[in-house]
């Protein structure tokens, strides 16, 4: 044996190693194919608004995949396709992939034969993303389920397409030289179209603050309003009858105080006073519950608040009443202007500054939507305010775009986004973010 080591060429012990280690390899399986990282799908949205992962070809063709993407383009909407494996990881996939890319925008993606989206509020409202990804839920077949949706969505969100993405021709069978023309002229024009987009984003930007302004106005005056009230309220926590539940709704009323303060002072965008007015709605109501304890009524039912002027305090009952040129509606009132109207009289109403004086705040204009949705919601605002002024505003799809953070579709907002914008309506299952409306906060998506 040592005369066979000892007679064995230095080159062929290294080539039975050689040998050895591949046959080492070669029995080993493989592992499993690593998904598709989120970072390399969104580098690949950025150049296209269609990705199609080469593991999930055959759910999409790259014909079907190109003319989806043309779809896209020519109708300037920042819409992201994306079509993937069936054991791509679906934890928190729309999250962070908005976050990736970096582009606000409507997100869709296909995990195997499971489908949702997700949407930037200014693009799209949830509510409306939720309708659509339902509208397509039963369509097994990737073609016919995603251009149903593009097709849907296209036609109800807001926003422009980012520059990124450039001409929706792919320039095939064009000449080398003219495309290095055309790519001069583009370079040329470049610096023409980036100032053009600087002037629409800084006009837009003095647009939100001006609508801010506004809207600090009537905020301001819901924060005196409230802290009038609680230095009005004959309540000592150490009183006599007293008790912890009554101490817990004044503390909580006095917390819902010192927010609504601190929001509005931090606010920068028009939509931001939605959190101020829901803090106000919310130390009322426990101001509500307060006064009943005290008084050893029942505690009232949660109701939205009065709807002619949120300072009356939570509404009581749902009275008729008709706008001037509008069409009857049941409304949330007080007891004081439910009174007024059972005796024909007027109820007392909120009115607002605007160019053409003091006006009702749903005759105001856009400007007062997040402080009237702050108070009443999304769901029931638009019922409440048919046929009025702001109710029509509020009721087109562009509406939406002039109400979220301050970027429109396509522009970079990098990671400032509203991660609950992105709660999906769809069902991935098992777990993880796709599935059931949750939200990129923690639920499903």
């Amino acid at each position: 044996m040592k005369s066979v080591l000892r007679t064995r060429s230095l080159p062929g012990l290294l080539a039975a190693l050689a040998l050895a280690a591949l046959t080492l390899l070669w029995a080993v399986p493989a592992p499993a194919s690593a998904a598709t990282s989120v970072s390399r799908i969104a580098e690949a949205l950025r150049e296209s608004p269609v990705y199609v992962d080469p593991a999930a070809s055959a759910q999409l063709s790259s014909g079907d995949a190109t003319a989806l993407a043309e779809q896209i383009k020519d109708a300037d909407k920042a819409l992201f396709v994306a079509v993937l494996p069936a054991d791509q990881p679906t934890g928190n996939l729309l999250r962070d992939l908005r976050t990736a890319t970096g582009v606000t925008g409507l997100y869709a993606v296909r995990v195997g034969d499971r489908f949702d989206a997700g949407a930037d509020s200014s693009v799209l409202p949830r509510s409306a993303v939720r309708n659509l990804v339902a509208s397509v839920e039963g369509e097994s077949d990737a073609k016919t389920q995603l251009d149903d949706f593009t097709d849907r969505a296209l036609a109800n969100m807001g926003g422009s397409a980012p520059a990124s993405w450039g001409s929706s021709s792919d320039g095939g069978g064009v000449p080398v030289g003219a495309l290095v023309t055309v790519g001069a002229l583009l370079a040329a024009g470049g610096v023409g179209t980036y100032a053009v987009v600087r002037r629409n984003r800084r006009r837009h930007a003095e647009e939100q603050r001006a609508a801010l302004e506004k809207l600090r106005v009537v905020v301001d005056e819901d924060i005196t309003a409230f802290g009038e009230e609680l230095d009005r309220l004959d309540f000592h926590p150490a009183e006599p009858g007293a008790d912890d539940a009554m101490r817990e709704d004044y503390e909580h009323a006095l917390d819902a105080y010192e927010q609504a303060k601190s929001f509005m002072a931090a606010a920068r965008h028009p939509e931001e006073v939605r959190a101020v007015a829901q803090a106000l709605e919310d130390g009322r109501f426990s101001l509500a519950r307060l006064a009943a304890r005290r008084e050893g009524r029942p505690l009232p039912d949660r109701r939205p608040p009065c709807f002619f002027d949120p300072r009356h305090g939570p509404s009581t009952t749902d009275a008729p009443w008709t706008p001037p040129s509008g069409t009857p509606r049941e409304v949330p009132v007080c007891a004081a202007d439910a009174t007024r109207l059972a005796d024909g009289r007027d109820p007392v109403m909120r009115e607002v500054d605007t160019d053409q004086g003091r006006r009702p705040y749903w005759d105001a204009g856009p400007a007062y939507g997040p402080w009237a949705g702050g108070y009443f919601g999304t769901g029931l605002l638009p019922a409440l305010l048919i046929g009025t002024t702001l109710g029509t505003i509020m009721s087109t799809p562009a509406y939406a775009t002039d109400q979220g953070s301050g970027y429109e579709g396509g522009d970079i907002s990098g990671a400032d986004f509203n991660s609950g914008d992105f709660g999906g309506g769809g069902d991935f299952g098992g777990g993880g973010d796709f599935g059931g409306g949750g939200d990129f906060g923690g639920g499903g998506f």
